[in-house]
């Protein structure tokens, strides 16, 4: 592992203001305007190359204490400027982004953003206001809002019990306050009669899973299996497939 010294760390760190992470991480600085606008532009031109690459999809993560969200967030954005105090201003940048996007993202391209609906955090981002930027963006053209949770800072003073589903309230509210947007939910969704269940009951459109394809990389075969649901096998795997007498 290398030191600081080695450069084992990067030194060049920036963030919408100098608020370290943690009290003993490196503090960012504080980006100029000059700056936001050459990021804006990264962001734009980070959508053409994944078109040009032959992404079929693109999403804006704008959760997990990652850039944009630092922006959203009050409690990692104390700016004085037009991008810092209201929620106006807070979420200047995150419009911009998607502006920028959508100049290099072909509109029959389906675009997505990720954001963390609540810091766990008393003051901090929340869902209410993210519920509130959706009805924002929706007019944009994002396609889907990837409701998330967490990220901007270690303390979590709010954090949910780490049940299965414990996020999926998010994206019920978001929906809720929403309805014409497209929602997914995340979140210790663990099986298909879960993932089922939060559809069913209208609490998001779509599901999104990670850590169970992490688990298990036949996780779409087992919860079809799971749900009755026949969906077609690669011809290679057909002999594993499960047979129902």
């Amino acid at each position: 592992m290398s030191s600081v010294e080695e450069g084992g760390w990067p030194d060049k760190i920036v963030g919408p203001s100098p608020i370290p992470t943690d009290k003993d991480w490196v503090a960012p600085n504080e980006l100029t305007k000059e700056q936001i606008k050459e990021l804006v532009n990264d962001f734009a031109q980070a959508a053409r190359r994944a078109n040009e690459a032959g992404f079929d999809v693109v999403e804006i993560h704008a959760a997990h204490g990652y850039l944009i969200h630092q922006f959203l967030s009050p409690v990692t954005n104390k700016r004085t400027d037009e991008y810092g105090g209201s929620f106006e201003n807070r979420i200047r940048f995150c419009l911009e982004v998607i502006e920028g996007v959508k100049t290099q993202w072909p509109a029959e391209k389906p675009l997505f953003i990720r954001f963390s609906c609540s810091d766990f955090i008393e003051n901090g981002w929340d869902v209410q206001e993210t519920a509130k930027l959706c009805s924002i963006i929706k007019k944009m053209g994002i396609d889907v809002v990837d409701c998330s949770a967490g990220g901007t800072d270690p303390r979590l003073q709010v954090l949910p019990p780490l049940v299965p589903g414990y996020q999926v309230p998010f994206a019920q509210e978001v929906k809720k306050q929403n309805p014409d947007m497209l929602v997914t939910a995340v979140g210790l969704i663990l099986n298909g009669k879960q993932a089922e269940e939060i559809l069913q009951n209208g609490y998001a459109d779509a599901i999104t899973v990670g850590r169970a394809f992490l688990r298990n990389t036949s996780t779409v075969l087992d919860w079809a299996s799971e749900l009755d649901v026949d969906v077609q096998w690669p011809c290679q795997y057909r002999r594993a497939q499960l047979r129902k007498n």
